[in-house]
């Protein structure tokens, strides 16, 4: 495992009014940091965090490549968080009276299967049917020969589709390929002049290139692991795969600006915003939580619109909490280990808005909920921990399926899923048990205020 003592360079990108994190709180970020680069072989990453709306923080820490020090000012590739971009510029291009979201895509490109029946709202949400060109999590033979969109569309867009337009969800590259064609078929001129002129011109967003083009030494390189062996430097892929589907290249700093406009509602309609992030329904009703480029979800008990990026030998993540106007962004220059969202969650919990501070007082109670565990396994109970209602659900039937139950699976690693929050009067917390040679189980519990609260609820059940 490669390991190194991260450099921890910063570079200012916002005026001295922006207030920064306290020092023990960048202290934190950067030990965070420094140890999942450590512990993950990852060679680099550079950071972004918005706190109130404002950057606070913007760092990188490693090696670029194996000539270049991290530095903040270098543009990492942001592969798949390029979609939010493109989807954003469909939105405006609809905005100027060109198309409609739900256009077919045969109005605009030609033989593509079924495109009578495929809108471009379905591109831009996944729902298309259309076969993605690259499923996979390394670069396929293919890849090492130019290509362009159009080649892109002639081998993939004209397969069988794999399913009906809407009635699926099914993450496609090649939908993404085919919106950027219809972008730049309305607009008249290439992709990306049209977000420089409408985006990132007017954000001032100006590390943003073509991921093609930051294939040089001068830039940072994707690393690879195979299995646990070494840290080696990746071969890209030839140029044109990645067009509108994830060519963006980029700081952290400037996604931050994007970001910031996201929660202002700044720079577009705000419905484009609404719009983009609205989850978009299949045909039964169902939805995953995928907009128009963007995820939105509930995660870790708060409200995120965020999205994921791979390209060979690159990682990214960028979060944005709209609630409390926080955003954190995260690239590495390695396509293994999951150091993206390690950074990420860990940054939660050091930098941002508590998402329900009136309960900060509530710790995990981690140590009670091993001992009643314990107890339940054993089948002997100090039922003065529980309330009356507990102990009713308690009786000799429960605990004897607890006891027979739970004692052949051994004693579990117990670890909080779900941070305490207020229902019905009671704290809510719930947790994950883990086992050797067994799957894992999910402990619900509810529980008085108070750290020697008794206990309304501690239900053990499948995850």
């Amino acid at each position: 495992m490669l390991r190194f003592t991260p450099m921890l360079l910063a570079l200012a990108a916002f005026p001295a009014a922006a207030q920064p994190l306290t020092p023990a709180e960048v202290v934190q970020v950067d030990q965070l940091v420094a140890r999942t680069i450590a512990e993950t072989g990852v060679p680099s990453a550079e950071i972004a965090i918005v706190r109130n709306g404002e950057l606070v923080l913007d760092k990188a820490y490693g090696k670029a490549n194996e000539g270049l020090p991290a530095r903040p000012d270098l543009p990492y590739q942001i592969a798949s968080n390029s979609k939010q971009f493109t989807a954003m510029a469909l939105l405006l291009l609809r905005d100027e009276g060109k198309l409609s979201l739900d256009d077919p895509v045969s109005k605009f490109i030609p033989g593509i299967t079924e495109g009578d029946r495929i809108t471009i709202r379905q591109l831009l949400s996944h729902t298309s049917g259309l076969r993605d060109f690259w499923p996979q999590d390394y670069m396929f033979a293919t890849m090492t020969h130019p290509t362009s969109p159009q080649g892109i569309v002639d081998k993939w867009a004209k397969k069988p589709l794999d399913f009906a337009p809407g009635t699926r969800w099914q993450y496609s590259n090649t939908g993404y390929v085919v919106a950027g064609m219809i972008a730049e078929k309305v607009s008249g001129e290439a992709l990306m002049t049209y977000l420089k002129r409408k985006i990132f011109g007017p954000l001032g967003m100006t590390s943003v290139r073509d991921q093609d083009d930051t294939n040089t030494p001068t830039f940072p390189a994707g690393y690879h692991r195979y299995a646990l062996g070494p840290v080696r430097v990746a071969q890209p892929p030839a140029s044109g795969w990645l067009y509108a589907a994830g060519e963006l290249s980029m700081t952290a700093a400037d996604l931050a600006k994007w970001d910031v406009a996201r929660m202002n509602r700044a720079l577009v309609p705000p419905r484009d915003w609404v719009e983009q992030e609205t989850p978009v329904l299949r045909a039964d009703g169902r939805t995953n939580g995928y907009g128009l480029g963007v995820f939105n979800h509930d995660q870790r008990e708060r409200h995120v619109i965020d999205h994921g990026g791979e390209a060979v030998g690159f990682l990214t993540q960028n979060t944005v909490y709209p609630d409390t106007k926080d955003a954190i962004v995260v690239f590495t220059n390695a396509d293994f280990s999951g150091a993206t969202d390690t950074i990420t969650s860990g940054i939660e919990k050091i930098a941002l808005n508590a998402p329900e501070a009136a309960l900060a007082s509530e710790g995990d109670r981690l140590a009670d909920v091993q001992a009643v565990y314990a107890m339940l396994a054993g089948g002997q109970l100090d039922r003065s921990k529980f309330t009356d209602d507990l102990n009713f659900y308690f009786d000799a039937t429960v605990l004897g399926d607890y006891r027979a139950s739970l004692i052949p699976l051994g004693a579990p690693k117990i670890t909080m899923s779900r941070s305490p929050r207020l229902r019905g009067g009671f704290v809510n917390r719930n947790y994950t048990l883990q086992y050797a040679g067994h799957p894992d189980l999910t402990l619900v519990t509810y529980a008085e205020p108070g750290a020697t609260g008794r206990w309304e609820q501690f239900l053990v059940m499948p995850e």
